[in-house]
C-alpha cells in the first residue's frame, strides 16, 4: 500500500464533498443552492473528483442497508400526511448521515490511510519513510518543503524514519507532538492515554496542554502519557514486548482489563463491551494473541475466571 499526501486544503475539500451530497439528496433545495453547488464544481476538477468519491461512499451505505435484512426489512412509521415531503426528506437525510458515520466516512474523509479491523498494513511514504499501522487505525499526512507531519488520527502505528536534516519529521496527536531524532519508535492512542516507545536511536516529546520542557526518549524507554489528568511517566521497556503487536500478540503485566479488551476489539469484526467499572478495572497478566478473538477471550476467561456472552456481534464480559 502507498500513501499519499493530503494537504489542509484537500481535507477541507473532502469536507465540502460530503457536505453537498447530503444537500443535495434535498429534494426541497433551493435554486440558490443549485447554482452554489454548480460554482463549487467548476472552480476546481478536484471538487468534481472529492464530490464522487463522498457520492461512493455514501453508496456504499445503501449497499450495508440493502444487504442487511435487518435493516432492510426494518419497519418505518409513516410521517404525518399534513408535513407534506419535508419530514421524509430529513429522515432521508439523517439515516444517510448516521450510516455514513456508522461505515467511519468521517473518518475515511481526514485519514491518507486507514486498516480496517484485523489489517495491519505497512506503507512507505513519499520521501522513505515507512509506518506499520496497527488494526483499526488511521493517519494523515502533511508533507511539504520543510517539514513532514503525520497526525495519528486514531489506534496505533510504527515508524521507521527516513533521515532528512532539512525536514523534520513528527508524530502528532491531539495531545502530543513526537519529533524523531534519526529513530524507530511506535505511538499508541487511546481515550485515556499516549504511549511513546522507542526502538531506535531517541525521539523529543512535547505535550501540547503543558508548558514543561520536552522529554527526551531514547532506545529501550517509553513514556505513558494521561490525556485525563496531563501525568506522564517515563520507563524501561523490551522493544520486542512493546512491539508484539505487529506480531499479533500482547504481552501484559498488571494492566486493567480495558486496556487487554480494547487491543482484542482491534481485530473482532463486532464489539466487546464489559460489563461493569469493576471488571474492566481488573487487572491481568501474560502474553495473548489478539487476532485470536476466540483464544484471546478464553485466556481471559481462565486468567480472571470471568464470563463472556455472545448476543449477536456483541460480546459482553462480565465478571
Amino acid at each position: 500500500m502507498q500513501g499519499r499526501r493530503l494537504t489542509r486544503d484537500q481535507r477541507k475539500r473532502n469536507r465540502d464533498a460530503a457536505d453537498w451530497v447530503f444537500r443535495n439528496r434535498d429534494p426541497g433545495q433551493s435554486e440558490t443552492e443549485r447554482a452554489e453547488f454548480r460554482r463549487w464544481m467548476e472552480l476546481d476538477p478536484e471538487n468534481c473528483r472529492a464530490y464522487t468519491a463522498a457520492k461512493r461512499i455514501l453508496g456504499e451505505a445503501r449497499t450495508a442497508i440493502r444487504s442487511d435484512a435487518g435493516l432492510r426489512d426494518m419497519p418505518v412509521a409513516p410521517p404525518p400526511r399534513r408535513r407534506g415531503a419535508v419530514i421524509p426528506s430529513i429522515v432521508a437525510i439523517i439515516a444517510a448521515g448516521t450510516l455514513f458515520v456508522a461505515l467511519d466516512g468521517p473518518m475515511r474523509l481526514h485519514a491518507d490511510v486507514m486498516s480496517d479491523t484485523g489489517e495491519m498494513p505497512e506503507v512507505t511514504l513519499e520521501d522513505g519513510s515507512r509506518v506499520q499501522l496497527n488494526a483499526s487505525s488511521a493517519i494523515a499526512l502533511d508533507f511539504s518543503s520543510g517539514q513532514r507531519i503525520v497526525r495519528l488520527l486514531r489506534g496505533q502505528a510504527f515508524f521507521q524514519v527516513s533521515p532528512d536534516e532539512k525536514r523534520p519529521f513528527s508524530v502528532r496527536t491531539d495531545d502530543t507532538v513526537v519529533t524523531a531524532l534519526g529513530t524507530a519508535f511506535d505511538v499508541r492512542r487511546s481515550d485515556d492515554d499516549t504511549r511513546i516507545a522507542v526502538a531506535e536511536h531517541s525521539v523529543k516529546v512535547e505535550f501540547k496542554a503543558q508548558q514543561s520542557a520536552p522529554v527526551r526518549l531514547t532506545e529501550g524507554e517509553e513514556i505513558l502519557h494521561s490525556n485525563v489528568t496531563g501525568e506522564y511517566t517515563v520507563r524501561k521497556t523490551d522493544a520486542d514486548t512493546a512491539l508484539a503487536w505487529r506480531r499479533g500478540q500482547l504481552t501484559v503485566d498488571n494492566v486493567p482489563l480495558s486496556y487487554v479488551v480494547e487491543e482484542i476489539q482491534r481485530h473482532f469484526n463486532g464489539r466487546i463491551v464489559i460489563g461493569n467499572e469493576a471488571t474492566a478495572r481488573r487487572v491481568v497478566s501474560g502474553t495473548l494473541f489478539v487476532t485470536d478473538t476466540e483464544g484471546a477471550l478464553n485466556f481471559l476467561r481462565t486468567a480472571l475466571n470471568i464470563k463472556t456472552y455472545k448476543l449477536g456481534p456483541v460480546i459482553v464480559v462480565t465478571s
